[in-house]
């Protein structure tokens, strides 16, 4: 009788491959990896998950003191606090998807040694893990947005908010490919893992998510931002979200493009290496 598998596991794969299909059959163990990211990471604190809401609301407390109270930086009409708040809550979900899944094949070689099961689910259990804090933090901002709205601020939202969803799925495949080709690299290259760190927080001031674009413009460094897509995320988030803020068709081409073109390089790295990671890392 002829013997039907219920997988075939080989190291011969396509250039690009990310099989949904086989993906769809281990969502039992998507789910449960998410649900070990949710709850593990501050299971022996004192405050708990109350973490999600403190760290992005004190970050913009210090933002807002520093760069609007003491420098006195113009936010063109928006409060500052939720000026920063936008900004914040939207970084925090590109930086945690992008070092969370920068690290996947170092911090889970033991578990990648042992058993068999698609690599890919581990970064996307990052990604959808993450995407519940972002839930979370996103709630907060509503709360003081609407807080602001009753107290008389003109800061109203727009029918183009109804992309919203769009500028998250954007955020995600950033992380997620440029997460996928860092952690590709990591194997080899143990000194990026302290170079992403340094390099996230270089990157966060110049992706407009504490200053203007005009402030870039106005002294001619403007060149900084311009091809720099998470620049144009976090404007665009502001502008659905406040009704204040600019873009561009040219941002939102850009953009659109760059991010499903890291992705689909994230993949290709990512499916090339995990063939022979554990030889290496």
């Amino acid at each position: 009788m002829k013997n039907e598998w219920l997988y075939t596991i080989s190291a011969k794969k396509k250039l690009i491959d990310f099989n949904f299909k086989e993906i769809w059959q281990y969502r039992d163990l998507l789910l449960l990896f998410v649900k070990r990211d949710v709850i593990t990471v501050y299971k022996q604190t004192v405050l708990g998950p109350l973490w999600y809401v403190i760290q992005p609301l004190f970050t913009t407390v210090i933002f807002t003191l520093v760069f609007n109270t003491i420098a006195n930086i113009d936010t063109g009409g928006i409060p500052p606090f939720l000026f920063n708040l936008a900004g914040v809550v939207s970084w925090n979900y590109f930086k945690e998807c992008l070092t969370g899944t920068a690290d996947t094949f170092k911090k889970n070689q033991a578990v990648f040694g042992k058993v068999y099961f698609p690599r890919v689910v581990m970064p996307l259990s990052i990604v959808l893990s993450n995407l519940i804090k972002f839930g979370i933090q996103l709630a907060i901002f509503v709360a003081f947005y609407l807080y602001f709205v009753f107290q008389g601020s003109s800061v109203r939202p727009n029918l183009y908010a109804l992309f919203f969803p769009v500028i998250v799925i954007v955020m995600a495949l950033l992380g997620l490919g440029l997460g996928m080709i860092i952690s590709s690299m990591v194997t080899k290259y143990r000194d990026l893992s302290f170079l992403l760190n340094f390099g996230v927080q270089l990157l966060m001031y110049v992706s407009l998510v504490t200053l203007p674009y005009s402030l870039f413009a106005n002294n001619g460094f403007a060149w900084a931002v311009d091809y720099n897509p998470m620049a144009y995320v976090i404007e665009f988030s502001r502008f659905v979200l406040l009704g204040e803020g600019t873009t561009s068709m040219f941002g939102v081409v850009y953009t659109l493009c760059f991010a499903a073109g890291v992705f689909l390089l994230g993949v290709l790295v990512f499916n090339k290496t995990e063939k022979s990671f554990i030889d290496t890392i």
